[in-house]
Order: structure tokens, then sequence, then C-alpha cells
């Protein structure tokens, strides 16, 4: 009792003869206190990204059959029956060309798109790729609000992200959330996966929509989410704006996307135990090689294990697939190769991926 009346006593003998103390303590707290950590609004940001996003519908005739007595009665084996979608895309440009989900376009025969400002226009594909679920529309139209495209990758976990997109056929629906992951490459969804995942709500019809950080940049092409069917609840995934838009171009450019081929199948390694007890695996497996290809021609053969490519050590075979895909045929690649015999390091010039289908 004594030490606190004491420090009480010295205390007020301090703040007494130099109030300044006092004066440079509030202003500090009150610093603090007022000091905002986020915005408080995020609707700047919608203003700049939603005219650009727009709300697709696709209409298809699917043949489909008919009981035996129906079939006499209609003269045919098969009725057509007319079933309508919708999906989400964002223009990218002023003459009207449209980023969306090769999955929302697929196989229908009319494409309608619906934009900000209440008008309508037909779409024309330009082109697609299923391999990253990617397409490309054309509409006609003049005064076209073109996307802020993000020209800095950079992602990181936790950034605040919204999604855009035609929900339900709620159209411009936005939600919010927050960047979960980045580099998702193991849902076997597609054969080039680098996905950013959310936990902003993505529902049916959000597909082909806008993925936008804080400041109304685009950052990634919503595509799925696991659903409730799997257990999921606020998963949700968008491909980055930087492989959208590369693939985008060369649809453009070429009528498909011309991608780097080494002919060689990978897999994982089992993870391996260090000394300081921490699992890490060094290395891919080749489980198969091209006779003739880049690889085969470099002296790879299967049962050798790729260390690195370009100086880059490497440890998954799916991102190994994806660095190779991204690199243009006639690119000549470094190859670190680890066999029975030893180390050796060897050169493969890539060509171009030939039809998957």
């Amino acid at each position: 009792m004594r030490s606190v009346i004491a420090g009480l006593a010295l205390a007020f003998i301090i703040l007494y003869l130099w109030p300044s103390v006092a004066e440079r303590v509030s202003t500090h707290r009150s610093t603090v206190a007022v000091t905002p950590s986020a915005p408080v609004s995020y609707a700047d940001a919608v203003d700049r990204a939603a005219p650009s996003v727009v709300s697709i519908y696709t209409k298809t005739v699917e043949l489909q059959p008919v009981s035996p007595r129906l079939q006499k009665i209609l003269g045919s084996p098969y009725i057509a029956r007319s079933r309508a979608d919708m999906g989400s895309g964002v223009l990218v440009s002023e003459d009207g060309y449209i980023l969306t989900n090769n999955h929302v376009i697929s196989q229908v025969q009319n494409i309608s798109v619906g934009l900000w400002d209440g008008r309508f226009a037909a779409a024309q594909v330009v082109g697609s790729d299923p391999e990253t679920d990617l397409a490309v529309l054309k509409i006609d139209l003049d005064g076209l609000p073109a996307a802020p495209l993000a020209t800095d990758a950079k992602v990181r976990v936790g950034d605040v992200v919204l999604a855009i997109g035609n929900a339900f056929g709620l159209s411009h629906t936005v939600t919010m959330g927050i960047v979960s992951a980045t580099g998702r490459n193991d849902l076997r969804s597609v054969l080039y996966e680098d996905f950013i995942q959310t936990d902003a709500a993505i529902n049916a019809g959000n597909s082909g929509g806008a993925l936008i950080n804080y400041r109304g940049e685009v950052i990634g092409i919503n595509t799925r989410n696991l659903g409730q069917a799997q257990g999921a609840q606020n998963i949700g995934f968008a491909i980055p704006i930087k492989m959208a838009r590369d693939v985008m171009q060369q649809i453009i450019d070429y009528g498909s996307v011309r991608r780097g081929w080494l002919g060689a199948l990978f897999s994982d390694l089992p993870l391996s135990l260090q000394t300081d007890g921490s699992a890490m695996r060094r290395g891919i497996q080749v489980r198969d090689v091209t006779s003739g290809g880049p690889a085969w021609t470099a002296g790879i053969r299967a049962g050798d294990v790729l260390l690195s490519i370009d100086g880059g050590e490497v440890d998954d075979a799916r991102a190994l697939l994806l660095a190779i895909a991204q690199r243009k045929p006639g690119t000549r690649v470094a190859l670190k190769v680890r066999r029975s015999t030893g180390v050796f390091e060897t050169y493969a010039t890539l060509i171009q991926q030939p039809p998957l289908r």
C-alpha cells in the first residue's frame, strides 16, 4: 500500500511540474485511436470496376430421347428442348472484347450480354481455352467501359477482395472477402491451374466475373467454388488476371493458345525428412518420355529426377507443367537431372504443345 501511494504521489508531482508529458501521452492515445486501419467503404472500388462487368445469358437446344409411346406420336426418337443458363464476363477493351469462363459458353447456340447501363447485345465467340477454362467473346457496341486490370501481379493472403457478377441472375451482385490462398494447383478441375482462393461468395452465375482489389482493379476471373455438396463454405477460386490476359491475347492474335511442350510426364516424389525434422522434396520424377520429343532429344529418360529448370529448383509436377506451358514454343531451357549414375545438365528446345484431345 505504501508503494502504491508513493507511486501515485510521484506521478502527480511529475505531471504537475512537467505538464507537457501529459499532453504527449494524450496526443499519442488520440492518434492511435482515430487512425483507420482499412477503408470504411469500398464503394469507390465498385464504382470503378462494376460498369465493365457484364451478365451473360445463354440458350442451348438439346435433343432428348423420348419414350417409345411418345416416339410413335411424334414420329421421332427425340424431342428438342431449350435450356437457358447464365454467367458473367469482364469487358477488357473499349472495342468489345470480353473475358469469361469456357464452361459458361461451351456448346451453346445463343449468347446474349447484358451491360451495366441496361443495353443488351448478341456476342460472338472469338475463341476458348478449355485447359484454363477461359474464353473470349466480342460484342459490337459504342461507349464500352474497359475494366482496369491490375498490372501488379502481387496478391497476398489476407488482401481484401470483392467479387462482382451475375449471381443467380442478380446482375452486378457484389460480395466481399479476403484472399485465402494463392497458387492453388491441385483441384484437378482444368489442366493448367494457378488459382487465387477467396472466401468472397462466388455463387452460380458468378463464373467469368471479376475479382477486384480495394482499388477497383481486376486481379482475377472468378471461375468456381467447391460447393455445399462437398461440405465447403466460402471456398471459391479465381484465375489470376495475368494468366487470363495472356490467354486472351493469344486467342485474339492466333485463335488459340500456343504453349511450350517438353514431351515428358512427371509425378511428385514422396516427402523426405530433413536433419532439422522438416519435410521437403527435391526434384520431380520423370514418369514417361515421348520418343523423339524435346526431352528425349535432351537425353532425359523415364526414371530420371528433374532437379531444376533454368536454374530454378522444382518440387511440384503441376507447377512445372504450368511453367513449361507458359514458355513459348522455340524456347531453349536448361535442365538439371539426377540419374543413378549421377547428376548432369542438359538443354531442351520446347515445341508447340500438340492437341490434347
